[in-house]
């Protein structure tokens, strides 16, 4: 399959570029991956910017073409790359009290929250100190919840990572979830790891484990049904770096927060 990227003539308008130029963005949708509103209004303003300069110093009597990249070259030109735009984007309110997150955590974390996240408290439904390690009880505290869900934990070494998964964490004998799930880890420094695109294993759980990420028989977070040993690995859903400084870790606590 061949993705065809029209260029515009010089006498192109402004507003006919700018339109040409998004599209070439749209169809990043087809992911299933929400684009933060405040990121896509940068975005757009760059790329009025940009068609503007284009249509200013295109030289007389250019004709339009047609440029071709594959449709594996357009998938690994990923817009959300690790990092994010310097924005100043709210602290949320938390309802509940947290053992982990601090402010800070919470500030980076939420530059990275899908759009329709966006402006709501954050609900603590699970926490191992409260309701249990049993992901059993994870499962329970999540039945008729629609929201995405931010897990965090702390191991014993007091590394602080986690996963963002696209809707509520069930019993499921195949995966589910869509591509705004994503991984994270704040040490030794904050990173976060979005859908590469290469496969469709976001999340899957049943009463022995949960898994968010998977690949050639490796998981980006594994945890068992104790929520007490967990496993992180490269995987190819996130192309992601082992959360912990070990594969294989202690939980020490885990919270599950909602946006209701």
């Amino acid at each position: 399959m061949q993705i065809h990227l029209r260029t515009c003539p010089p006498q192109t308008t402004t507003t006919t570029t700018t339109t040409m130029m998004m599209m070439i963005i749209f169809p990043m949708v087809d992911w299933h991956v929400y684009i933060s509103r405040k990121v896509w209004q940068m975005t757009t303003s760059v790329i009025v910017a940009f068609s503007y300069c284009c249509d200013v110093i295109a030289p007389p009597g250019r004709q339009s073409k047609v440029l071709s990249m594959s449709t594996d070259e357009y998938r690994k030109t990923s817009l959300f790359a690790t990092g994010s735009f310097d924005l100043d984007f709210p602290i949320p309110d938390l309802i509940g009290k947290t053992e982990i997150l601090t402010e800070e955590h919470r500030e980076k974390l939420c530059a990275h929250l899908p759009a329709r996240a966006e402006g709501y408290s954050w609900s603590l439904i699970f926490s191992t100190s409260q309701h249990g390690f049993a992901l059993n009880s994870l499962y329970r505290k999540m039945a008729r919840l629609e929201s995405p869900v931010l897990i965090v934990i702390e191991d014993t070494e007091h590394n602080v990572f986690g996963a963002l998964t696209s809707c509520s964490l069930h019993v499921s004998d195949h995966f589910y979830g869509t591509g705004e799930s994503l991984l994270y880890k704040f040490n030794p420094s904050f990173k976060v790891f979005h859908w590469t695109g290469e496969n469709m294993y976001f999340i899957k759980g049943n009463m022995e484990s949960l898994s968010i990420g998977a690949g050639d028989g490796r998981f980006g977070l594994w945890l068992d049904g104790d929520l007490n040993q967990g496993r992180s690995q490269h995987c190819s859903t996130y192309g992601n770096e082992p959360l912990a400084p070990q594969e294989d870790f202690v939980i020490k606590t885990l919270e599950c927060w909602a946006f209701v």
